[in-house]
C-alpha cells in the first residue's frame, strides 16, 4: 500500500531522517522528564509549569535543536548500516559536540546551566535513552527486513562462475536473489549451477519481461568481471523498467557497507529516480489527496452510478488488467461507459463509440469515469500523478514497436500526467501518437519532483474543462 521497498530502493534516506526526528524526540523528552522529577512523583509527570520554571527549560530547547542541525548537516551516511550497533561513533560526536557548544553559547542566551552532579546525571539519563532509542530503531529497522518490506528483490545476470560466486558470498540482509539469467550456452553449466544453488534459473531465450513481473523484481544485478559482454548483457534487459547495476566482482575490496554485499564496487546504470524522502512525500499526497477527492466528487460518483444502473444495469464498475510498476499487474477500476455487450476490448475507444452509453459520453468527457482510481491510488497500485496505464496486450504490442515504450513502468501509473496536460489525452489510435505519449512519459520520469506533480495536478484541471475527452 505504501510501496515501501521502493523508498528505500536506492538508499535509507528516509529512514535516517526519521530515527534523527526520533533522537530529537528523545532528548527533548529526557530533559522534559528529569526536569520534573528531580523534585516531584511521577504524578506530576504532565504539570508543564514545574518544567517551564526548572532550570533545564532553555536547555531541552536548544540542545535537541543544535543536535539536530548537526545531525543534518554532518551526516552523509545514505544507509543506515550501523543497526546492530548499541550506539554509532556519529551519534557520539553529535551529541557531545552539541553539548560543548550549547554549553559555549549559554551566556549569549542566558541560559542557566548548573555543571554539577546533579548536571551529570541529566546527561547520563539522556544518553541511556539514546540508546534505547537506538535498539528501538534497530529492531524496527530489522522488522523491515525481515517481513521483506524494504527487501530488494534481485535478478542476477552473468556467467556460471560469477553466479555461483555472488551467491556464496556472504550477503547483506536486504538483498534477496530472486532468480538468474545464465549466459553460457553450456547446458552443463546450467544443469551444474541448478543443482548448487535454490533460486530460479533463466536463459536468453525465456521471456524477460514475464520474468521480471512474476518475480516482482526490483534491481538487475549485471555481473562484470572485466570481460568483453557487458553490453551484450546489458542489451537483454536495457529496455525494461528495472533497476540496472553494473557490479564489478573481478576483485574484492576491504570491508565497506556502501559497498555490494560490502566488498564489490558498483555503479548505476539506470534507475528510477521515485525513491527516498520525496517518494515518500509523492505517497503521502496521494493519500491524503485521493481522499480528499473522493470525499468532493461522491455525489458526482453517485448521480453517474444511478444514472449508470437506470440506463444499462450493472455491473457499474468496470475492471481491467494493467500494467503497473516494474511491469507488475493490477485491477484498473473505472465506472462502465460502454454498453453491456460483447465486443473486442482491445479496441480503444473512439468518438461517436456506438458502443457507449449515452451516459458513457458525458462522464468519459469530463473523466468522472476515472474517478474510482482514486481507490487504486489508495491500493498503492496507482498515484495521482504518472504515467497513464495501458492494457497489457497494448503494452506487449507496442514494446516490440517502440524499443524504450516498457521504461514507461518505472513509476507507479498515474490518474494523469505530463502527456495527459500536453495534449495526449484520450485515445492513442496510431503508432506515432503512442510514440509521442512515450516521449512525454520518459521526459516526466526523467525529470520528476514533488512540484512538477503539483503543476500537473493544477493543468489537469484546466485540460479537463477546456480539452475535453472522448
Amino acid at each position: 500500500m505504501f510501496r515501501l521497498e521502493k523508498v528505500f530502493q536506492n538508499d535509507d534516506k528516509l529512514f535516517l531522517a526519521f530515527y534523527s526526528l526520533f533522537k530529537i524526540f528523545i532528548i527533548y523528552c529526557s530533559i522534559y522528564t528529569f526536569s520534573i522529577l528531580e523534585n516531584n512523583t511521577i504524578y506530576n509527570i504532565s504539570n508543564y509549569k514545574i518544567y517551564k520554571n526548572s532550570a533545564y527549560y532553555k536547555f531541552s530547547i536548544y540542545l535537541p535543536l543544535i543536535y539536530f542541525l548537526l545531525d543534518f548537516f554532518l551526516n552523509k551516511n545514505k544507509t543506515f548500516f550501523s543497526y546492530k550497533k548499541l550506539i554509532s561513533k556519529k551519534d557520539l560526536i553529535n551529541f557531545f559536540l552539541s553539548l560543548l557548544l550549547v554549553i559555549s553559547l549559554s551566556k549569549i542566551f542566558n541560559i542557566k546551566i548548573y555543571l554539577n552532579i546533579i548536571f551529570l546525571f541529566l546527561l547520563i539519563f539522556i544518553f541511556t535513552n539514546l540508546i534505547i532509542a537506538k535498539l528501538l530503531c534497530n529492531f524496527f529497522y530489522k522488522y523491515l527486513i525481515n517481513k521483506n518490506i524494504i527487501q530488494k528483490n534481485i535478478m542476477l545476470i552473468g556467467k556460471y562462475e560469477n553466479i555461483l560466486q555472488i551467491i556464496k558470498d556472504k550477503k547483506n540482509e536486504i538483498y534477496v536473489y530472486k532468480c538468474c539469467l545464465i549466459l553460457d550456452e553450456n547446458i552443463q553449466n546450467i544443469n551444474k549451477l541448478r543443482n548448487e544453488i535454490k533460486i530460479p534459473i533463466f536463459n536468453t531465450q525465456d521471456d524477460i519481461r514475464s520474468i521480471l513481473e512474476y518475480h516482482a523484481l526490483g534491481q538487475i544485478w549485471i555481473l562484470d568481471n572485466k570481460s568483453k559482454n557487458l553490453q551484450e548483457m546489458i542489451s537483454y534487459v536495457v529496455k525494461f523498467s528495472v533497476d540496472l547495476l553494473i557490479v564489478d566482482i573481478s576483485k574484492k575490496l576491504k570491508f565497506n557497507k556502501l559497498l555490494i554485499n560490502n566488498v564489490y564496487k558498483f555503479s548505476t546504470f539506470e534507475a528510477s529516480k521515485f525513491y527516498g524522502v520525496n517518494l515518500f512525500i509523492k505517497i503521502l499526497m496521494d493519500k491524503i489527496l485521493s481522499i480528499f477527492f473522493l470525499i468532493i466528487l461522491s455525489p458526482i460518483l453517485l448521480i453517474s452510478i444511478i444514472s449508470i444502473f437506470i440506463e444499462d444495469g450493472f455491473p457499474i464498475i468496470f475492471t481491467q488488467d494493467r500494467t503497473g510498476w516494474d511491469g507488475r499487474r493490477f485491477k484498473i477500476y473505472k465506472l462502465r461507459s460502454l454498453k453491456n455487450i460483447k465486443f473486442n476490448k482491445i479496441n480503444q475507444v473512439k468518438k461517436e463509440d456506438s458502443r457507449l452509453l449515452k451516459v458513457g459520453a458525458f462522464i468519459r468527457k469530463f473523466s468522472i469515469d476515472e474517478v474510482p482510481q482514486f481507490i487504486n491510488v489508495l491500493k498503492g497500485d496507482m498515484s495521482i500523478v504518472g504515467p497513464r496505464p495501458h492494457m497489457v496486450e497494448h503494452d506487449i504490442y507496442y514494446s516490440g514497436i517502440l524499443p524504450e515504450f516498457l521504461k514507461r513502468h518505472k513509476s507507479n501509473p498515474g490518474l494523469t500526467g505530463w502527456a495527459q496536460v500536453n495534449g495526449l489525452r484520450g485515445a492513442t489510435p496510431t503508432h506515432e501518437l503512442m510514440r509521442k505519449r512515450m516521449e512525454m512519459d520518459l521526459w516526466y520520469l526523467n525529470n520528476w519532483t514533488p512540484l512538477l506533480d503539483f503543476l500537473i495536478i493544477l493543468k489537469t484541471f484546466y485540460v479537463i474543462f477546456k480539452h475535453k475527452g472522448v
